[in-house]
């Protein structure tokens, strides 16, 4: 990771500015439904963001990765979504995605969880564990693109679904 990058928690402070970061990350990427940012801010006022961490260049944040609760339809406990995770464009491929998944995985173990779900790159999660899960994608949700990783216990069957705000117009 970029040796200067500091990753914290968020503050009301950076709202704004995680919004335009998510926005501008997400911008063409195919597994993106162009409304990251306002889920973002949806998560928050329900209550249902777990977790967002920052990433923090010379004062700038730069990065950004959240994580909400999941529902494993066979009633599995304690999983989470991951997403999203964005790095401002010009950041990007230096470290600090990386640096914040890292950052998150230790979230996860403090927490216990069981695992966690997300949607995007296959090419880039399979180095942090995940992988791709057809049986549990959630109806609605792309089959390429979906990905499960395992922290303990055995894998839920059947689907496993985001926050509803995901499937809300945020």
């Amino acid at each position: 990771m970029t040796s200067a990058a500091i990753i914290r928690p968020e503050r009301p402070a950076d709202h704004a500015v995680i919004a335009s970061v998510i926005k501008a990350a997400f911008t063409e990427m195919p597994y993106a439904d162009g409304d990251e940012d306002q889920l973002v801010d949806t998560l928050r006022r329900e209550g249902a963001l777990s977790v967002s961490l920052v990433a923090e260049l010379a004062g700038a944040v730069v990065g950004q990765i959240t994580f909400s609760p999941a529902t494993a339809s066979d009633g599995s406990p304690d999983w989470y979504a991951l997403g999203p995770l964005a790095v401002a464009p010009a950041h990007q491929r230096t470290g600090i995605g990386a640096g914040l998944v890292h950052a998150w995985l230790r979230a996860m173990d403090e927490l216990h969880a069981n695992g966690c779900i997300l949607t995007g790159n296959p090419a880039y999660y399979v180095r942090f564990g995940f992988h791709l899960s057809p049986s549990n994608t959630p109806p609605g949700e792309p089959t390429e693109f979906f990905m499960v990783k395992l922290f303990r216990g055995t894998a839920p069957t059947g689907p496993i679904y985001f926050h509803p705000t995901f499937n809300s117009d945020a």
